[in-house]
């Protein structure tokens, strides 16, 4: 069985018919969207979407600045600049 990682779950049509409604009850949280019993979706708030594309971002830049400690690294004086 497919795991719903939020706590409302709602069928698409039922999300259709009642779309305002939902978000309403969602209280800005996370919405799973489920097509024949199973997750097909999850609806976000905009806030909380934002807040993951900069966590993702965050996690990016740290690795890169793991794998680039290590080198190679190229000398330069202030007067080379």
């Amino acid at each position: 069985m497919d795991m719903v990682l939020s706590h409302l779950a709602v069928s698409v049509t039922e999300l259709k018919r009642n779309y305002a409604g939902i978000l309403k009850q969602a209280d800005q949280g996370p919405i799973a969207v489920l097509n024949h019993n199973r997750p097909e979706a999850y609806l976000l708030p905009a806030s909380h979407y934002e807040q993951l594309m900069e966590h993702l971002e965050d996690l990016e830049d740290a690795q890169l600045a793991r794998e680039r400690s290590a080198g190679p690294f190229v000398e330069v004086t202030l007067n080379d600049l």
